[in-house]
């Protein structure tokens, strides 16, 4: 079994403008490598109402899912990021219910969401974690990996790049833009 390292909440902010989109950044419990994650503007809204302890006027789809496996007796035990895939992370929701553990597939906004609620430990995989963290530039900026965002987000950036007459950027870009599209005519 691969080895799982814990992961913290860092930072979160919007990436694109008007804010449709969110970069989470999770840093390894004892260490400097950090995990960029793109998520939702709702999304970011329930990790960032569960990071303030804010209670919402009504329940959010997060606090009910919650205030269900507590009913039941349904204890969430820990979240695993556990695979990278064109940009998208999956994660496992794992369980406990009257001694049985089980997992579900999820979302990685949603499981961390929930994570956070039921304030139990986010981990990933050493591979993903070495794969997939923030670099730094040359001038010590950090900036997301191309490879953990999205195709469409990659098109945004692009247009955004060639809008700012950032051409360097737009030919990485357009480069990386080209391998997914190749390699998704590949799997056709």
């Amino acid at each position: 079994m691969e080895k799982e390292i814990e992961l913290k909440i860092k930072d979160m902010s919007a990436i694109l403008h008007p804010a449709e989109a969110y970069a989470l950044l999770l840093q390894e419990v004892g260490g400097e490598r950090k995990l960029p994650i793109i998520i939702g503007s709702q999304e970011a809204q329930s990790i960032k109402a569960a990071l303030m302890n804010y209670q919402v006027p009504r329940p959010l789809t997060h606090d009910l899912i919650v205030s269900l496996i507590s009913r039941m007796n349904i204890h969430l035990q820990k979240v695993l990021i556990y695979k990278v895939k064109e940009g998208v992370f999956y994660s496992y929701l794992f369980f406990e219910y009257f001694g049985e553990n089980f997992q579900l597939d999820s979302r990685t906004s949603d499981a961390i969401a929930l994570a956070l609620r039921c304030h139990v430990s986010i981990y990933t995989l050493r591979t993903i974690l070495e794969q997939d963290h923030l670099l730094e530039d040359a001038e010590g900026k950090q900036a997301l990996t191309i490879n953990t965002v999205s195709l469409p987000a990659l098109k945004k950036a692009l247009e955004s790049a060639i809008l700012s007459e950032n051409y360097e950027l737009a030919s990485t870009l357009r480069d990386e833009i080209r391998r997914r599209e190749k390699e998704e005519e590949k799997k056709k």
